[in-house]
């Protein structure tokens, strides 16, 4: 799902009148640095010296945090604060925010500002301190708080309902007299949010995770089950249809679904490169979603601007993370989605053409006419790199350690090697600059390294392109030597399938990460060079310019955007694979076994399938019914 309009949804925004009504909590961040602690004259015991002090708005100031950042024109706040110092700071923050604070009642009694309060000490987070947990909200506070919403609520495109704490402003009075406010004004839209009391409100809008709405219908998985698609989307249809409103339902890093008087429609989760935290997903979520409403879009637009809100935040570590309008422009203009996790994850559910090893993931076109072949290198052709990643980790490790590597403890080294694995897998398939800028981030999180010892990309691609060219020399002395042949570093029949495509009158193009030079000479050396005619593709140099990107771009500049079911693109990656499925191409995933040249890589399968190919196969051993499939001659 793409938003066609997305710069004009952005610059409606500041036109957007938001009102937030729910539990508003203070987040504290206290830094003890016991270095200039002394013993209490008083006690004798040492005190715990405060280095520095941080407060932000937390709970339903969560939402309103990301309401601020995508540049909501006008933002009403409406709750309860105590008589104290908290209180005051919390009155002060929305001061600066530019926040209609008006709505923010003082209950003298029985009240505490609600605080989480979290002490860190040598990096660390000490025991949370809170604040409120013993809160009784009055029946004449609750009472004034509705009112003050319902005086406002005229000047309201939508107001947003959170409810955070069990102790909070959610009291049975609160609740009977928000329902009938709801129940006067169906001319205003509400959407509601409620972590503890999920389906009290009636009448309105609802965002809820997956298990809080499978709950709702009477399923009784755990807060950190994984949820089957097919059960999620049942309960968001129950819940639409109990209450006549859309139902968002956020699925992690699967997506968001949404269920409305259009049905049920799914959003796919974003692929994020690097670390995520998932630490206020939801509240961005519901904000985009809510300013997208106000504006004036469907709920499915709706849904999807949210997605693409929390998949810029969740990429924001250690912080309650917000958007900025061009963060959302950045990740939302071609958003890399996941498709099919579920199949990705569970191959039981795979089904296969006729009596082949080839897996169709997408219904094909009964009618193809293909014209264009595009062919991901390293892993799809040629196995003259493989084992890379094995060349790679131990380099990146090396890095991020310096000097530390050989007395790191165990620990540090686990977590690092870890880490390391776990962004090779997430970036196989781009430029090696692009991932030599990601170790560049590594090293920096680690904080092992000075700043000053820390390379840029280019020397420690230097490093890394140096390696593994030994490897590389190494197997094509052993091809020149004729110790080995080309069939033991192609994968099985791909130079006949090159053959047979260009002879069906198909265009053939190579685009790869590696550098250009680099992949016309390995292509040379394995004989199959000329079948491309010149079309080779490879990095650059310059991480803006992605070759994959540039083939596709330039063959539908060739055939017309019309004519891109004329493309088809063979790759193991997933660069390649998404980029020619956003065009509307046709994509087959190789989940090739790079060290047999034949066969199954799960792990490849699973990485293919979430960047979108439309068929899966192992190797090219079963070219027949492979063309019979594609209508090729």
């Amino acid at each position: 799902m793409i938003i066609r309009d997305l710069d004009k949804l952005l610059h409606s925004l500041p036109d957007v009148r938001a009102g937030v009504i729910g539990d508003y909590c203070l987040d504290v961040y206290w830094t003890i640095d016991e270095s200039v602690s002394e013993n209490s004259v008083e006690t004798g015991l040492a005190t715990r010296p405060i280095h520095d002090q941080r407060y932000s708005l937390g709970g339903a100031g969560t939402v309103v945090n990301n309401l601020i950042a995508l540049k909501v024109g006008h933002i009403s706040v409406f709750g309860v604060i105590g008589n104290d110092p908290f209180g005051r700071e919390m009155l002060w923050l929305m001061k600066a925010g530019q926040l209609d604070h008006t709505g923010m009642l003082t209950q003298a009694g029985d009240w505490d500002t609600p605080v989480y309060l979290k002490p860190h000490r040598d990096g660390r987070e000490d025991n949370r301190i809170d604040f409120g947990n013993f809160n009784q909200l009055s029946d004449q506070t609750a009472t004034a708080l509705i009112a003050k919403l319902a005086a406002a609520i005229d000047k309201l495109d939508i107001v947003i309902v959170n409810q955070q704490l069990i102790r909070g402003i959610h009291t049975t009075t609160f609740q009977r007299e928000l329902n009938a406010l709801i129940r006067q004004r169906p001319d205003k839209q509400f959407i509601v949010d409620c972590r503890h009391f999920s389906g009290i409100y009636t009448g309105c809008m609802a965002r809820l995770n997956a298990f809080e709405a499978t709950r709702q219908c009477g399923a009784k998985y755990e807060p950190r089950d994984l949820i089957p698609l097919d059960e999620v989307c049942t309960a968001a249809e129950t819940l639409y249809k109990r209450s006549k409103q859309p139902v968002f339902v956020s699925r992690g890093a699967r997506g968001v679904l949404v269920a409305d008087k259009a049905g049920v429609n799914t959003i796919p989760g974003i692929q994020i490169i690097g670390s995520t935290d998932p630490v206020g997903a939801g509240d961005a979520m519901l904000a985009g979603a809510a300013s997208a409403l106000a504006a004036g879009r469907t709920p499915l637009e709706a849904a999807t601007f949210g997605n693409f809100v929390s998949a810029v935040t969740v990429q924001k570590l250690f912080q309650t993370g917000t958007a900025s309008p061009d963060e959302v422009r950045a990740i939302g203009t071609s958003p890399d989605y996941i498709y099919e996790p579920e199949l990705a994850d569970d191959p039981r559910h795979a089904k296969y053409w006729k009596d082949t090893e080839i897996e169709i993931v997408q219904q094909l076109p009964e009618q193809l006419h293909l014209t264009y072949a595009i062919f991901d290198h390293d892993g799809t052709i040629s196995t003259l790199r493989e084992g890379w990643e094995q060349v790679m980790e131990p380099m990146m490790i090396k890095a991020i350690l310096g000097e530390q590597y050989a007395k790191a403890d165990e620990t540090l080294y686990a977590r690092v090697s870890r880490r390391v694995r776990e962004f090779i897998d997430q970036t196989t398939g781009v430029q090696v600059l692009v991932q030599m800028l990601g170790l560049v981030r590594l090293v920096r999180e680690f904080g092992v390294v000075t700043e000053k010892d820390i390379l840029d990309e280019f020397r420690y691609k230097k490093i890394y392109t140096d390696a593994l060219n030994q490897v590389v020399r190494a197997r094509l002395e052993k091809l020149q030597r004729s110790e080995l042949n080309v069939s033991d570093f192609t994968m099985k029949n791909v130079v006949e399938l090159l053959s047979r495509l260009r002879a069906a009158g198909v265009k053939l193009h190579l685009a790869s990460g590696t550098d250009v030079e680099d992949v016309r000479q390995e292509a040379e050396a394995l004989g199959y060079a000329s079948m491309f005619e010149g079309r080779i593709y490879g990095g650059v140099g310059d991480v803006t310019k992605e070759a994959k990107r540039i083939v596709l771009d330039r063959i539908l500049s060739d055939i017309g955007a019309a004519n891109v079911t004329q493309v088809v693109t063979f790759g193991d990656g997933p660069v390649e694979i998404r980029e020619t499925r956003k065009r509307g191409g046709l994509t087959v995933g190789i989940d090739s076994d790079e060290v047999r040249r034949y066969g199954s890589n799960p792990t490849k399968r699973s990485r293919v399938i979430r960047a979108g190919a439309n068929i899966v196969i192992h190797d090219f051993s079963q070219l027949d019914a492979l063309f019979a499939l594609l209508q090729l001659r």
